[in-house]
């Protein structure tokens, strides 16, 4: 079982991860990549448009549109092929670097770095913060105006007295109506208004009182994420103060560390599954985990084949395959060494004695089995006079005394026992 990180250890990691994706994200394989998928997207695309015309049109535009549509259907595969060649070819440059992308870098952590700062979002209910509108207060209606017919005049006004009184004193009842109805609309309005009035205040409240309780939430999350900081925090002076004494803990931990901030390719992933610190030999004892042979794709590169209409791939010689395999266990032991005594600057580690194999399900038994595939002893001052940027991996090993799987792509294991410190 892999050695679980600390907590320091895995906030490194994780910052690693994120700059490395992030680095990886600006390649111009990965933007070629991108280019490929989205070309391969917008062909089949146009091809299934093409095939959609072919179904609606006359015979002479149906062939011409299966024709296009045959075109685009191969544009598509091709795009595909791109695609898949450009991810292999990514990965194949990623398996052969394993040793240089380190050596571009100064494997030292300066643990101040790690030290953490509360990141408080901004409230999130600021909808509460707004008072809601006082109402509007409420304005009677206009009165009522009595209008009476005027008088009749001349000769027919003698005639229409009695019409014209009629009139007025319809008018006059309809007025009287109206100013009882104003009157009964205006001494309701104290009332509707005291209702609007109260109305507001019972939702002022409520939301006075939704905004207590979510700025007590705001406050609790903020308090939580102090707490937090303030832990690491502590947790991290502690490792500082006790790596100024060298105690084997404070060693072991910052080799957590170290570890965790060195990550590896996706599709070849190295996890450190035990270390411990010795501090009466000043020796690490470092076990790494490289992924079994299965896990790499044996192809070589993809093709369209137009007459089966299928993608197909040319396959890795088997001696392709364990050079290739061998290669990167060879790289990630040197790898690991590096890191380890770049980064321990103050020379509180003068020795490491590193086994790299692979956890896999024997073919044998159908059981977990550790297979060793390399075994190495280093002394600080000798590793360091290495120049890794012009060595051949197995050459290094040869000459630091270390035993190495002559076929590591074959399960071939080692027997490390016999591996002593140089």
């Amino acid at each position: 079982m892999a050695r679980r990180r600390g907590v320091l250890a895995e906030l490194q990691h994780q910052m690693k991860v994120a700059d490395q994706r992030a680095q990886q994200a600006q390649r111009n394989a990965v933007r070629a990549h991108d280019a490929a998928v989205r070309q391969a997207v917008q062909a089949q695309k146009q091809a299934e448009r093409a095939a959609a015309q072919a179904a609606r049109a006359t015979e002479a535009e149906r062939k011409a549109a299966e024709k296009e549509a045959q075109r685009l259907h191969v544009e598509a595969m091709l795009a595909e092929v791109d695609e898949r060649n450009t991810r292999l070819a990514g990965i194949e440059e990623e398996l052969s670097s394993l040793l240089a992308s380190t050596l571009q870098v100064d494997d030292y952590v300066d643990l101040e770095r790690l030290r953490v700062s509360p990141q408080h979002p901004p409230f999130d209910r600021t909808d509460l913060e707004t008072p809601t509108p006082e109402p509007e207060k409420l304005v009677p209606p206009q009165e009522p105006v009595l209008t009476v017919p005027p008088e009749p005049k001349g000769l027919g006004g003698v005639f229409k007295k009695k019409q014209h009184a009629e009139a007025v004193a319809a008018a006059s009842a309809a007025h009287a109506q109206a100013m009882q109805a104003w009157q009964a609309e205006v001494d309701q309005l104290p009332a509707r208004q005291q209702e609007l009035k109260q109305a507001h205040a019972a939702t002022e409240e409520q939301r006075l009182a939704e905004l207590q309780r979510e700025r007590a939430r705001y406050q609790e999350e903020c308090a939580e994420r102090d707490r937090q900081a303030a832990e690491s925090n502590q947790v991290l002076d502690q490792l500082i103060a006790n790596l100024g004494y060298g105690t084997a803990e404070a060693i072991e931990e910052y080799v957590g560390i170290v570890l965790s901030n060195s990550v590896y390719p996706e599709a070849f992933p190295v996890e450190p599954e035990d270390y411990s610190f010795d501090p009466a030999t000043a020796e690490l004892r470092l076990r790494v985990i490289v992924p079994g042979p299965e896990t790499l794709s044996d192809a070589k590169a993809f093709r369209y084949v137009k007459a089966s209409d299928q993608i197909t791939a040319s396959q890795l010689s088997q001696k392709a395959q364990k050079d290739r395999y061998s290669a990167a266990v060879h790289e990630v032991a040197l790898r690991s060494l590096h890191e380890v005594f770049e980064a321990d600057r103050r020379g509180l580690v003068q020795a490491i004695s590193l086994e790299v194999g692979a956890n896999i399900i024997s073919p044998a038994t159908g059981q977990p089995t550790y297979v060793p595939f390399v075994a190495v002893a280093a002394q600080r001052e000798s590793f360091l006079g290495v120049d890794l940027a012009a060595v051949v991996p197995l050459a290094t090993l040869e000459h630091l005394g270390a035993a190495v799987s002559k076929n590591p792509h074959g399960l071939t294991p080692i027997d490390p026992s016999g591996v002593r410190r140089s």
